[in-house]
C-alpha cells in the first residue's frame, strides 16, 4: 500500500469564559462562521438549534439525558465554560487520502446532584456534534437513556428506512410531515431542506454504550431511542434464542463514567460536502500506536479488492474451486479472497496449504465466522491466535443484528484482540459504522446495508443511487458490488461497473464470479478501479435516488463513474478537474437500452472538453483518464 505522509498537524486548546447572549444562549460557530449551534437552558433543560448560512437546519430541540429514569439537569456555571479549537489533518482510507479535522469546541459544565457533568459541543465547517459526559458515582451502576430530539424544519424531504431488518432495508422518500409518529428511522437519516441544503443525522464513536436509532414522535421531531425501546430486528429474532432476545432487551447498565456517543448532524450546501465530510471519524480517537505503529499505513493493514464465491456460481466450496478463485484474483490484480463458512469443513493442514498457496499468489485469505461463536473471550482469542498462526489475512464476522451494549462491547473486544493478532475485519449483519475505522484501521468495512445479496430488490437503480448519500455517509459499506446476472435487476452492465467505483470500501468485495470479470469487455477498467481514493468530487447533477455521478482521483489517474436511477437522463460533464494535457481515456458505456451488453471505446480528452451523456433508465458510464 502506498504510504501517505501526514501533511500537517496542530491542535490548540484555548480556555476562556463564555459571553452569554441577550437571550441567555451560548453561540458556537464553525471556523468559517457558516454554521451556528445555539444552546440555551430552559427550565434546567438544554435546548439547541442549528443554522447553516442563516437557514435553520435543526429547529429548537431538547437535549434530554436520563440516568436510572431520572432526567439529568442542573444549574449552569457560565464562568467555567471551556472553549477550544482542533485543527489537524491525518491520512485516511476512504473518499480522499487526507482527512481534515477543524472545529470549534466547547465544554459546558453543569451541576447535577452535587456532581459536575459536562455537555460538550463541536462545530465544524460541515456539521455539528454534541455528547454528554457524566462522571462515575461511587461505584454505582447507572442505566442511561436519552430522549434528545432533532426537529426538522417544515418542508424537509427525508430519506429513511425502518429497523425491522436492522440496517439492511430499502430507503423511502417522504416529506417530513408525512412521517408518522411511531415510525423508526435508521441513521444516517439524510434530509434536504426546502432551501436546497442537505443534512444527515447519525452518531460517532459508539463505545461502552448502546447504539442509537431514531423514532418519529410527531411535529417533525425525530427522537433518539436506545435498544431497550426497540423491537429486536427480524434477523436477530430469526437467528437467536428467546433468552438472548429477552436479555438484550434489558436496559444497559454502565459502571464508571457515562459518555454518550457523539450525536452528529452533517451539513452541506450540496451532496459533495456530505460525501466528503470527515466528521464521523474525526470524532473518534486516533489509533493506538502500540498496535498500529504507522496508523493506517501499518504494514499489515492492507486495503484492497476481494473475490467472493457466494452469489455467482463457480462450483462448490472445495479447495480446488477456491484455488481457482485465488488464481483469478491474482489475474485481476485483486488482493483478497473471502471464504464463506465452508472453510470450516476443511482439515487444518488443508487450510494451511491453501493459505500458503494463495500467499504465493499475493492473495490474502479471509474466513467467515458467526459472531455467536466469538462471545467467549478465551475461545475468541484462541481462534484469533490460530488464524494468525495459519497466516489468515482477515475475518468476515457475521450476524450481530443488534445494537445492545453487550453487542457493542463484543465489537470493542474484537477490534482490539484482532489487532493484536494482525487480523483485518469485515463485519456483516452489522450496525452502522460510527467512525471507528480511525481508531481501529484493521476494521476495514461493515455491511449494514441491503446489498447485492438481497435478491428481492426490483428497483436496484433507485436503491444504488440512494445509499451513496444515506448509509455511506456513516462509513464504508460492504455492498458486495457488481453483478451481471439477474440480481442487477433494472440496472445495466455499465451501471454495475460504475457501482464498484462509487460504492467504494477499503475492502471492496466483488459479487461477480472472477471469471465473468476476466472475460468482460471492460476487464481492464475493472482491474483499474481502486478500493480507496485520493480525491472525490460528487458532480452537481447528482440527486438522491435519481443519479450518482462522481469524478474520482487515484494518484495521477482520474475516473468518472455514473449510476443512473430508474428514469432516462441527459448529463453534461465538464472535465475541468483534469490537469493540463491530453488524457488517454477508456470509456465503458451502455449499448443502447440493452442492459446486458456494453461498449468499450478509446478516446482522448483534455480539461477543456465536455462529455455529453444520454443515460438509459438504470444505465451507467465509467471513464478512466490516464495522462501518458
Amino acid at each position: 500500500m502506498k504510504k501517505i505522509m501526514l501533511i500537517g498537524y496542530a491542535v490548540c486548546c484555548i480556555i476562556s469564559t463564555v459571553k452569554a447572549l441577550p437571550d441567555a444562549a451560548i453561540l458556537i460557530s464553525s471556523p468559517d462562521k457558516h454554521i451556528q449551534f445555539r444552546l440555551s437552558l430552559y427550565d434546567n433543560q438544554f435546548q439547541y438549534e442549528v443554522l447553516f448560512k442563516n437557514v435553520t437546519v435543526i429547529e429548537k430541540s431538547s437535549i434530554v439525558m436520563l440516568l436510572n429514569d431520572k432526567a439529568v439537569s442542573g444549574s449552569l456555571n457560565v464562568k467555567a465554560v471551556q472553549w477550544y479549537e482542533i485543527k489537524e489533518q491525518y491520512p485516511w482510507l476512504g473518499v480522499h487520502a487526507i482527512a481534515v479535522n477543524h472545529c470549534k469546541g466547547i465544554k459546558i459544565p453543569f451541576q447535577h446532584h452535587g456532581v459536575t457533568d459536562t455537555l460538550e459541543v463541536r462545530v465544524f465547517n460541515d456539521g455539528v456534534a454534541f455528547r454528554m459526559i457524566l462522571p462515575a458515582a461511587s461505584g454505582i451502576n447507572r442505566v442511561p437513556d436519552e430522549l434528545t430530539v432533532f426537529k426538522l424544519p417544515a418542508g424537509s424531504t427525508l430519506w429513511y428506512h425502518d429497523m425491522e431488518m436492522h440496517y439492511e432495508s430499502v430507503h423511502v422518500k417522504k416529506e417530513i410531515s408525512q412521517v408518522q409518529a411511531g415510525e423508526w428511522v435508521a441513521p444516517p437519516a439524510t434530509y434536504k431542506l426546502p432551501q436546497g441544503y442537505y443534512a444527515s443525522i447519525t452518531e460517532a464513536n459508539l463505545v461502552n454504550y448502546p447504539g442509537m436509532t431514531l423514532q418519529a414522535v410527531g411535529n417533525n421531531d425525530l427522537q433518539i431511542r436506545l435498544p431497550q425501546h426497540q423491537r429486536p430486528s427480524y434477523p436477530y429474532r430469526l437467528r437467536y434464542s428467546p433468552e438472548d432476545t429477552l436479555r438484550l432487551q434489558q436496559p444497559a447498565s454502565i459502571t464508571g463514567t457515562v459518555i454518550t456517543p457523539w450525536r452528529v448532524v452533517i451539513i452541506g450546501s450540496d451532496l459533495n460536502t456530505l460525501v466528503n465530510s470527515d466528521i464521523v471519524h474525526n470524532l473518534c480517537p486516533p489509533p493506538d500506536r502500540s498496535l498500529f505503529p504507522e496508523g493506517i499505513n501499518t504494514s499489515w493493514v492492507r486495503p484492497g479488492r476481494a473475490v467472493w464465491k457466494y452469489l455467482d456460481g463457480g462450483g462448490d466450496g472445495t479447495v480446488d474451486v477456491m484455488k481457482k478463485f485465488t488464481d483469478d484474483a491474482a489475474a485481476l490484480g485483486f488482493e483478497h479472497n473471502v471464504l464463506e463458512g465452508f472453510w470450516s469443513r476443511w482439515g487444518g493442514d488443508t487450510l494451511r496449504q491453501f493459505i500458503d498457496y494463495s500467499r504465493q499468489k499475493k492473495v490474502g485469505i479471509w474466513l467467515w465466522k458467526h459472531s455467536k461463536s466469538l462471545r467467549n473471550a478465551d475461545e475468541r482469542i484462541a481462534f484469533f491466535k490460530r488464524c494468525h498462526e495459519l497466516g489468515v489475512t482477515g475475518l468476515k464476522i457475521d450476524f450481530f443484528d443488534h445494537e445492545a451494549k453487550e453487542t457493542i462491547d463484543q465489537y470493542s473486544a474484537i477490534f482490539r484482540e484482532a489487532a493484536q493478532y494482525h487480523l483485518l475485519l469485515d463485519f456483516h449483519g452489522a450496525n452502522k459504522p460510527t467512525g471507528l475505522l480511525r481508531t481501529w484501521p484493521n476494521a476495514l468495512t461493515s455491511e449494514a446495508v441491503k446489498g447485492m445479496e438481497a435478491s428481492r430488490i426490483e428497483d436496484r437503480a433507485t436503491h444504488e443511487t440512494t445509499i451513496p448519500f444515506t448509509r455511506c455517509l456513516a462509513g464504508p459499506a460492504e455492498y458486495t458490488v457488481m453483478l451481471f446476472g439477474d440480481r442487477k435487476k433494472n440496472t445495466t452492465w455499465a451501471h454495475q461497473i460504475a457501482c464498484a467505483a462509487i460504492l467504494s470500501s477499503p475492502l471492496l468485495t466483488y459479487a461477480a464470479n472472477p471469471t465473468s470479470m476476466l472475460t468482460n469487455p471492460a476487464v481492464e477498467v475493472i482491474k483499474a478501479i481502486p478500493p480507496v481514493w485520493d480525491e472525490t468530487i460528487v458532480l452537481a447533477e447528482s440527486a438522491i435516488g435519481e443519479l450518482a455521478a462522481y469524478a474520482r482521483r487515484s494518484g495521477k489517474k482520474w475516473f468518472i463513474a455514473v449510476m443512473n436511477g430508474a428514469s432516462p437522463k441527459k448529463l453534461t460533464i465538464p472535465l475541468q478537474f483534469l490537469k493540463a494535457g491530453n488524457y488517454k481515456t477508456t470509456v465503458v458505456k451502455d449499448e443502447g437500452s440493452n442492459g446486458g451488453y456494453l461498449v468499450v471505446e478509446n478516446k482522448t480528452y483534455s480539461a477543456s472538453d465536455t462529455i455529453e451523456l444520454n443515460l438509459v433508465a438504470g444505465g451507467g458510464y465509467v471513464a478512466e483518464f490516464v495522462l501518458p
